[in-house]
């Protein structure tokens, strides 16, 4: 790239686990009933990038390979307990009602399945919505299933400034007595939310719950609760597990985190293992206390082994010897108390 002279071009590395899955799945047969299945697979992979958490709801989550022991437990309440945790991470960060598929929408609350694919429908017959109270007008949303699903749904552009809030359709008069407390339009009360500061609680009717939580999206309408996107550096003289040699220093993100330690992408097509007592210099009972998935660390390379593809990485080995020498004194202090502890227990039992 650099030979053609683009300098300013960056490599990511996007997990492919469950792509396979997904391009033989009805909801891709749907979505691209010509292709073939490699190139659903590889459209899936590119849309994980752009938008994951639209792309990995098409996939079952079991299927992604993240976590351990997961065919050891109920799989009923794995499912349950799955689900769960994606209707969660949707509706917190919410769903653009004029972009998002039928297979996202299902997972905001009070929307099912076939309620999804009607909003898909009336999109695709009456153009995109101008404002959330339109959905009032698809079958199967009553008073009811609008009630829970309106304040999960943005609309950008559209004829309701706070439609691309998570205030509620139900709280915008309270909005416009905050408004008209403070003498501004609506339009400025979200550019400039530091005004939010000179409200009089007394002139608005709501209880303070509801009215701290407006306040608190007012200011920060619309706001993406997700992290920042940071692609990881990747060296780019190590392409190949042939390019991996001991000592090496590199930058990767963390794929999958276990009982006994982490996975992680150094960018050469295998994640090298940071065995739990490579993790950090202080005492940890779970690699998670130390990092997540989708972390970016930095790590060094303890061992490469072409034949096998094992490569064993560390994260304490860069981390300075004062920290260690610091935890040392602490493990020390501790062995002293749990001494002293068994002391007094055994003057206590000789009474």
């Amino acid at each position: 790239m650099r030979e053609k002279g683009l300098n300013n071009v960056f490599r990511v590395t996007v997990s492919e686990s469950g792509a396979s899955v997904y391009s033989a799945s009805d909801i891709a047969r749907q979505e691209f009933p010509d292709l073939d299945l490699t190139i659903r697979g590889a459209i899936s992979i590119a849309r994980r990038l752009q938008d994951p958490l639209s792309e990995l709801t098409k996939v079952d989550p079991k299927a992604i390979g993240v976590g351990q022991y997961q065919h050891d437990v109920d799989q009923r309440q794995l499912q349950q307990s799955l689900e769960a945790t994606i209707e969660s991470c949707v509706n917190r960060v919410g769903v653009d009602l004029n972009t998002s598929s039928w297979s996202l929408l299902r997972y905001v609350a009070g929307i099912t399945e076939r309620t999804a694919l009607n909003i898909v429908s009336f999109r695709d017959q009456n153009g995109r919505f101008r404002s959330r109270m339109q959905l009032k007008q698809v079958t199967g949303i009553g008073a009811k299933t609008f009630e829970q699903a309106a304040g999960f749904l943005r609309i950008r552009d559209g004829d309701q400034l706070l439609d691309t809030t998570a205030v509620h359709p139900e709280s915008y008069a309270v909005v416009e007595q905050i408004a008209t407390s403070l003498g501004t339009p609506i339009a400025k009360l979200i550019r400039e939310p530091q005004l939010l500061e000179r409200i009089d609680r007394s002139q608005v009717s709501a209880g303070s719950f509801t009215l701290n939580d407006i306040l608190e999206e007012l200011r920060k309408p619309g706001l993406d609760p997700r992290d920042t996107f940071v692609a990881p550096s990747f060296n780019e003289t190590v392409r190949e597990l042939a390019d991996v040699r001991p000592d090496m220093v590199l930058e990767g993100v963390v794929t999958n985190v276990t009982k006994f330690g982490a996975f992680v992408d150094i960018g050469v097509h295998q994640d090298g293992l940071v065995h739990i007592s490579e993790l950090s210099n202080r005492y940890i009972k779970e690699p998670s206390e130390a990092v997540k998935a989708g972390q970016i660390v930095k790590v060094k390379v303890l061992s490469s082994d072409l034949k096998t593809k094992r490569i064993a990485l560390s994260i304490k080995a860069l981390q300075a010897p004062a920290a260690r020498a610091s935890q040392a004194s602490v493990r020390k202090q501790e062995v002293g108390i749990d001494d002293r502890v068994a002391s007094l227990a055994s003057k206590w039992r000789g009474r």
